[in-house]
């Protein structure tokens, strides 16, 4: 796996095709995903929604409505929502959960497009209610669960272990409605994970549906992986490309707050203008908004996130 040096690991911390059309508005271009908006934003062409990856509003232990109530005082889209052990919604109590929650934030005219999932296979614990109750609240994709690189086993092996478990997943999800996705992520501590080099998700995903299995490409992590090279690696998988993640990163300084690193001058937001991508985009929150436990509170939350959008925004205007 090929790195540039001048990016260090970063630290861990980590369709439906309709939804309810009283309160969203469905469109696709380009195949790049549909993007669900709501009333009050339908009408402004091509513009990308911006949900947070509440692993965030965990920190600090947000119930659902408070969650509603800083997403939309933020003025981001919704959430993409960890529904996993340890996650915003525990898998055992998704049936319940998630659609109280889609609830609330529609209550504000927010949406729930996304969930990261711990799923990794139909065989995975409670991944048929999860994603039943995924396709009831009208999410578009799940993002699966971590895929750590096994030792002793070549990648070509792993990816075909991998495309056999997605294909498993796929009926399951062309039965609902909903898309999955497999997620570039760099190592991170002791963990190293399958598809840090998109060359891996690349040869996993080879014969497989993008509508029922997807990439969310991270240009955050395919910069620490690949560098300057990114590009030429994101090709491999632009076929498969559903979903754009985002987090800024720093040469030598790992996750930074959104403009402070080194992603605005990739022209990967040029390069999303030009594929026609008005998909969501989630907005991850990595770095430290809190300035070491300083301003780790609702408004501290509330501050970083405005500025955090208002730099994504800013981003996609200029591009």
């Amino acid at each position: 796996m090929s790195r540039d040096a001048d990016y260090p690991v970063a630290n861990a911390v980590s369709r439906r095709d309709f939804l309810k059309r009283t309160m969203l508005v469905s469109s696709a271009v380009a195949g790049y995903g549909a993007a669900p908006l709501s009333e009050a934003k339908a009408a402004e062409p091509g513009r990308c929604p911006i949900v947070v990856f509440s692993k965030v509003y965990q920190e600090l232990g947000l119930n659902f409505n408070e969650a509603a109530e800083v997403s939309s005082e933020a003025g981001l889209d919704g959430v993409d929502s960890p529904v996993r052990p340890g996650g915003e919604i525990e898998p055992e109590r998704v049936a319940e959960e998630l659609p109280r929650y889609a609830g609330i934030l529609r209550e504000r005219k927010l949406q729930i497009p996304l969930l990261s999932t711990g799923i990794l296979s139909t065989a995975t614990p409670h991944a048929e209610d999860v994603l039943r109750a995924a396709g009831t609240a009208g999410v578009q994709y799940y993002r699966i669960g971590f895929i750590e690189r096994e030792a002793g086993v070549s990648s070509e092996k792993q990816a075909r272990e991998v495309r056999a478990r997605l294909k498993d997943l796929t009926a399951l999800n062309k039965a609902i409605g909903i898309g999955a996705l497999i997620q570039n992520h760099s190592p991170a501590g002791n963990h190293t994970y399958f598809g840090g080099d998109l060359r891996e998700i690349a040869a996993a995903l080879e014969g497989l549906d993008p509508a029922q299995a997807g990439v969310a490409f991270d240009i955050g992590h395919a910069l620490v992986v690949h560098g300057a090279e990114w590009r030429r690696y994101f090709e491999l998988v632009k076929p498969h490309f559903r979903i754009a993640y985002v987090k800024d990163v720093a040469a030598g300084r790992r996750w930074v707050p959104f403009g402070q690193g080194d992603i605005a001058g990739t022209g990967y937001f040029k390069l999303l203008r030009q594929m026609g991508y008005h998909a969501p985009i989630s907005m991850h929150m990595e770095y430290d908004w809190t300035n070491h436990g300083k301003n780790k509170s609702r408004a501290g939350l509330v501050k970083a996130l405005k500025e955090s959008r208002a730099a994504l925004e800013g981003w996609l205007a200029d591009a």
